[in-house]
């Protein structure tokens, strides 16, 4: 986990004017000068002052400038201490978002499009979100039917929705009561139990059982079984259209972003770096460690259970981005998301 920008004692009037400067360049994307900067920025200093601290803050690493212009941008180090101070003065509960899940009632992967699509559009940024592991979810219903003699079919829908079919076929003709059979016990003695617990499993070898019984329920299991070897998924929004009204000069920046999409195993570790973290957090270019995004940033947080994380909501864009907006969007959509999955959760 990277560590914060390196606490160098900056007086507070230069945190100022290191956080009105990258706020100016985030705005307008070009390099800030100090007259634009008091002009734009309401400083309560003059011109001089402020042309004295931008070549301090130079020297310390925090900005620097192109050599055609005489005003200055933010360094990595520069955005670092901006994002750390954004954090540290987060409110206490996160503002509401404007996402309605409601209508969705238990459609987890609903939700979950519907969030990425929200923040895409509120952001303009990517918008990712993973989903919850499947061994976390529970089996809400098992149906077992007989399509033909010799041909028996099992479908399992959990709790999220995620649905896994399998189809059985027999060397002779099924009793048609152990297939009623077989439909009865599963709903009544697996439904509710979570796809990764040991007592699911123990239910397809209970000994109770005859022998019969157990070998017929020993072929539906893969049903169960193959939902969890299912890889975990990425939501992600924005894509279509993150390449409208782009600046020249961040083309670059953003087609490497959807030449990353294209390694969705990488992305998916990148954001549930989240998983561990109780308050939004945020990687800035390098300290992604992906070739790809050495001039891209993250903004992610985690959602869940009151007790256990699921899931992370993030932005990816530009390391030029609004990250005040940026970190309260995904805080707030995290809340709204885990509203949801607590809901989902506690009805299964």
């Amino acid at each position: 986990m990277p560590a914060k920008a390196m606490q160098t004692d900056l007086t507070p009037r230069q945190r100022d004017i290191l956080g009105k400067l990258v706020e100016e360049y985030v705005a307008t994307g070009q390099p800030v000068g100090s007259k634009n900067l008091v002009e734009r920025s309401r400083l309560v200093v003059s011109s001089s002052t402020v042309r004295y601290e931008l070549a301090e803050l130079e020297g310390l690493g925090f900005l620097t400038h192109p050599h055609t212009s005489a005003g200055r941008i933010p360094t990595e180090r520069g955005y670092r201490l901006y994002v750390d101070e954004l954090l540290e003065r987060l409110e206490p509960r996160p503002a509401r978002f404007q996402l309605d899940l409601s209508t969705l009632r238990s459609e987890v992967e609903s939700a979950l499009q519907a969030t990425t699509e929200a923040l895409a559009d509120v952001t303009s940024l990517l918008a990712l979100v993973s989903a919850p592991p499947l061994e976390t979810t529970t089996v809400r219903h098992v149906e077992v039917l007989l399509l033909q003699p010799e041909v028996v079919v099992v479908v399992v829908i959990t709790s999220t929705g995620d649905v896994s079919k399998r189809v059985v076929t027999f060397n002779r003709s099924v009793d048609p009561g152990l297939v009623n059979w077989a439909a009865e016990y599963l709903n009544e003695r697996v439904a509710g139990l979570g796809l990764g617990t040991h007592l699911l499993r123990r239910r397809f070898e209970d000994p109770g059982l005859s022998a019969g019984e157990r070998e017929f329920l020993a072929l539906l299991r893969p049903a169960f079984t193959e939902l969890l070897r299912a890889e975990q998924r990425l939501y992600v929004g924005g894509a279509a259209s993150l390449l409208e009204d782009v600046r020249a000069e961040e083309l670059g920046v953003y087609r490497r972003l959807l030449e990353a999409l294209e390694k969705r195993a990488a992305l998916l570790e990148l954001v549930d770096e989240a998983l561990d973290a109780k308050h939004p957090f945020v990687r800035v270019g390098g300290e992604l460690e992906h070739p790809k995004l050495q001039d891209v940033a993250l903004v992610a947080a985690c959602y869940g259970l009151s007790n256990r994380a699921l899931g992370t909501v993030g932005l990816l864009g530009p390391v030029r981005m609004d990250y005040d907006k940026a970190i309260r969007s995904v805080r707030s959509a995290a809340h709204e998301l885990s509203r949801f999955v607590e809901a989902v959760y506690a009805d299964n």
